[in-house]
């Protein structure tokens, strides 16, 4: 079988297989991380600029945006998907350098609204969804994400196998939405290397992609099933030829949403290991960050290429600014929405900082990239006294992960700003007791 068949074969036996109690457990605190992120991000640009862009398409359709509003399956997808990744604080599978959540919980939300869906449904189509697309990020790995953006083009497939397994396509149909989804992929690394709009934009249209091949899949769309392992194929188009069988141990054993990381801090994840072991030399100083003469930061080459760079003077470019996440930390003691405020970003300090941070490639830490994202961090103190942190993993890596409560109090933090603590409490409430939702058929919120 070619591996759209093969993918198509495990997700077929899972919509009837019993899911493990934890693995429903894993997929309920994906959702919620999710909603936490999409509140803020759903009304700011990009996603309110989409709002316009697709007036016709909204005010009518099964699905909902954050805020309530009506839209069509297709509109919610790109919307949602497009704000759930837009203030960087939506999850990441570490292997594959990916945030499965923002586009495949977009397509598997508004496919369930638009269907009526049950909770449970939902679930097992975000289950689906991360199954499929983590395995095929894994599998490409570094040199994929040496010039594409992983969430773009591998979250295509989440998409599309989430919104699959909600229209009970059957096998053929569903290795069919898999191969059409592979030559709609997209999403360049360039394209966020300087201030724009476009990152979030690459996981709401891979949403949106994935609605739509299954959605043609279902009425008889056909793609070409050698499209991810053929000669000139999305293996070896856009990676080094990558040992696919390998990306279908286990299917159905091992469930990749059992491990996923959720963000603690508002920015990039490469930037978390050196925010996180900066937090813990100033907790051990318990100094003022204005007695710092230098700083050396220490870590793997990707989050040089992706958060290298030290202009911040928009909250785009701060929150993939290395030198400005750190300094922040070091001065306010977190990286949180705040961090991006005009007070914030203008501060003396912080720019006097960031100048006396450097930012060098460990040969060590980067060989452990991606399994491992670590960061050794120097302080080097005004009297000349010096102190340093290895940070081998990030606060929030499933070796350090979030608990239940630091999920509850993500979502009420970022939420609450936008809906309101009664709306935000019911929400919570439904969240965590998604299996027994009979009908999705309205907003959550």
């Amino acid at each position: 079988m070619f591996v759209v068949e093969r993918f198509a074969q495990f997700a077929v036996h899972l919509r009837a297989a019993p899911l493990r109690a934890p693995v429903i457990h894993d997929a309920k605190r994906a959702v919620v991380d999710w909603h936490a992120a999409l509140f803020p991000g759903a009304v700011i640009a990009p996603a309110t600029l989409l709002e316009r862009v697709l007036a016709d398409e909204l005010d009518r359709g099964g699905a909902t945006l954050a805020l309530g509003r009506r839209a069509t399956a297709r509109a919610a997808a790109l919307i949602n998907g497009t704000a759930a990744h837009a203030i960087e604080f939506d999850d990441i599978f570490r292997d594959a350098i990916y945030h499965p959540g923002a586009p495949t919980i977009a397509a598997a939300l508004a496919l369930a609204q638009d269907r009526a869906a049950s909770g449970q449904e939902f679930l097992r189509a975000v289950v689906a969804g991360y199954e499929i697309s983590t395995r095929i990020g894994a599998a490409l790995g570094r040199s994929h994400y040496r010039h594409w953006h992983t969430t773009g083009t591998v979250g295509s497939f989440g998409s599309a196998a989430a919104a699959a397994t909600l229209l009970g396509l059957d096998r053929g149909q569903f290795a069919h939405a898999l191969a059409t989804v592979a030559t709609f992929a997209a999403g360049l690394q360039q394209a966020f290397r300087m201030d724009s709009m476009s990152k979030p934009l690459h996981s709401g249209r891979a949403a949106e992609a994935g609605v739509l091949a299954a959605l043609a899949a279902r009425e008889g769309v056909t793609g070409s099933l050698d499209v991810i392992d053929g000669e000139a194929g999305l293996g070896r188009a856009m990676g080094d030829g990558p040992d696919w069988s390998r990306a279908c141990e286990g299917l159905g054993e091992v469930f990749n949403i059992s491990a996923m990381t959720f963000k603690n801090h508002g920015c990039c994840g490469h930037a978390f290991a050196a925010i996180d072991g900066a937090l813990a030399l100033m907790a051990r100083a318990g100094r003022p960050a204005a007695d710092i003469a230098r700083v050396r930061v220490a870590t793997y080459q990707a989050a040089l290429d992706v958060a290298g760079n030290r202009e911040a003077s928009s909250p785009a470019q701060a929150k993939f600014s290395l030198p400005y996440v750190v300094a922040h930390a070091l001065a306010h003691g977190s990286v949180r929405l705040d961090a991006f405020s005009p007070e914030r970003l203008a501060d003396p300090l912080l720019r006097s900082l960031m100048g006396r941070i450097d930012i060098v490639v460990d040969p060590e830490l980067d060989a452990a990239f991606p399994g491992k994202r670590a960061a050794r961090v120097d302080i080097e103190w005004k009297d000349g006294t010096a102190d340093g942190w290895l940070q081998p993993t990030r606060k929030g890596d499933p070796d350090s992960p979030l608990t239940d409560e630091d999920l509850e109090g993500k979502l009420q933090e970022l939420a609450v700003p936008v809906i309101g603590a009664a709306r935000a409490g019911a929400l919570s409430r439904k969240l965590w007791n998604l299996e027994a939702v009979p009908r999705l058929d309205s907003a959550l919120a």
